[in-house]
């Protein structure tokens, strides 16, 4: 079990030229250094993240990412994730990513753990 073992994540914000939204959820595993994701909803139709807990620092992910749309078409690309602790002791995910494929754009965006069914949510 880690830091990010059995978290749920949503999107709050992205920048245009990403392809999550409100409606995606990411299911995180993690098991040592190495963590791992899938995650649809919204345009995406069904991906996945895999990456690694950065040693120099607090638990900074560097991931690698791909999905397919709900156009069909396959994406991917790379992403930092720094991580902060929200008042209510939720994590929040600041991204930096880019693209690998397409128009290899990059962009920003924050994830936010969502609550146990127990929560509320």
């Amino acid at each position: 079990m880690g830091f990010y073992d059995n978290k749920i994540f949503r999107p709050v914000t992205n920048t245009a030229n990403g392809e999550v939204d409100s409606e995606t959820r990411f299911h995180y595993h993690q098991q040592g250094r190495i963590v791992w994701a899938e995650y649809f909803g919204g345009s995406v139709a069904r991906g996945s993240l895999i990456g690694t807990v950065r040693d120099d620092d607090d638990q900074t992910l560097d991931m690698r990412y791909h999905h397919v749309n709900l156009q069909g078409e396959l994406m991917t690309g790379q992403c930092r994730s720094t991580p902060v602790r929200l008042p209510d002791g939720r994590l929040q995910l600041r991204e930096k990513w880019q693209w690998t494929s397409g128009d290899c754009s990059s962009g920003e965006s924050v994830i936010e753990e969502v609550e146990p069914a127990a929560g509320g949510q």
